[in-house]
């Protein structure tokens, strides 16, 4: 996301930088970037279909290559069902427009229930969260990290990572700002990352055990009668729910579990409700453990009871450039 000023002369790449002016990441450049020339002018890089034969493998046409692949896709489909072929989709699936147009009608027309994408591994229960929370799968709120007060991370590496999911260049420029300006930022991660070594505090947790911490942070806000909805109270409901779903964890309840002490969890809770300006973001880290959705739920949920959501410094919806959540199904689960 990072904007590139690349010069050439006719396919010869001469020099690649980070562009200033642009808004989003204001200069900033990250080793992909500068590796885009040594992928560009690798010799071992495919600049045509190849295809596996008894002799080795042998340049094809595009033409014959999809061709061929369509034969066997339907081939395959045919003898053993259209569960046969998988599809994976990583990563770069979303930064190439071309794939985004036009890979979504593809995979649907197998009519294969094996898809897989970095979206698997990565942020499904953050989708899964905002389809019951907000009502649309891509209604992915994000931190406001640039006018907050107090982050507090759990299971992400933003200067490592950019800011996954946050959308945000230049992490180190951006954490940098939030301690000029007096903030904290906290991490909660079973290793010290890169971003946990920079953090104002950091504080190690059993792995998987996220979800318990958040739940006994909810519940201190409720102890010590910290609810703040503000302009959303007509919008929430089932807040006397969730106070009595949290009831049994209790910070001293959930201390040895977590790898904490009881104080620190109650520390932990009472700095976020007292900063002008907080906000909560559970990542990677969360969502790959056991109790991933549920820990993405807490975490979420924490910023609306504390009134920390949908306001300044805290978490958030993008205006984004194409409006995504608006030509595309809410989206679903358990089909099959």
């Amino acid at each position: 996301m990072c904007g590139l000023l690349i010069e050439h002369d006719g396919e010869k790449v001469l020099n690649i930088r980070g562009d200033k002016d642009d808004p989003l990441s204001t200069g900033h450049i990250c080793p992909k970037a500068f590796a885009l020339r040594d992928i560009y002018e690798d010799p071992d890089r495919l600049r045509t279909p190849i295809r596996r034969t008894a002799s080795g493998w042998q340049p094809i046409s595009w033409d014959d290559a999809l061709d061929e692949v369509s034969e066997r896709l339907i081939d395959v489909g045919r003898r053993f069902g259209k569960n046969s072929v998988a599809v994976y989709q990583g990563n770069p699936s979303v930064h190439n427009l071309g794939t985004i147009l036009t890979a979504p009608d593809f995979v649907r027309s197998l009519r294969t229930k094996n898809r897989y994408s970095a979206t698997s591994v990565d942020q499904l229960p953050h989708h899964f969260v905002s389809y019951y929370l907000f009502g649309h799968q891509h209604l992915l709120p994000v931190p406001d990290i640039d006018r907050t007060q107090h982050f507090l991370l759990l299971g992400g590496n933003p200067l490592v990572s950019n800011g996954s999911l946050m959308s945000a260049p230049n992490m180190r420029k951006r954490l940098a700002a939030l301690k000029a300006r007096d903030g904290q930022f906290v991490v909660i991660d079973p290793r010290k990352t890169k971003s946990a070594a920079k953090a104002d505090a950091h504080h190690f947790i059993v792995p998987g055990r996220d979800a318990l911490l958040l739940a006994a942070l909810i519940h201190r806000v409720f102890a010590q009668n910290q609810l703040e909805l503000g302009h959303l109270a007509d919008h929430i409901h089932g807040v006397e729910t969730l106070q009595t779903a949290v009831q049994p964890f209790a910070p001293d309840q959930v201390a040895a579990a977590v790898g904490m002490t009881t104080e620190a969890i109650e520390k932990l809770a009472d700095d976020f409700v007292r900063a002008d300006r907080a906000v909560c973001q559970a990542r990677l880290g969360v969502c790959v453990a056991e109790f991933g959705a549920l820990g993405v739920w807490f975490a979420t949920v924490l910023n609306i009871i504390t009134g920390n959501f949908d306001s300044a410094g805290g978490m958030m919806f993008a205006s984004p450039a194409v409006d995504i959540v608006a030509n595309s199904s809410r989206g679903g689960h358990d089909r099959w």
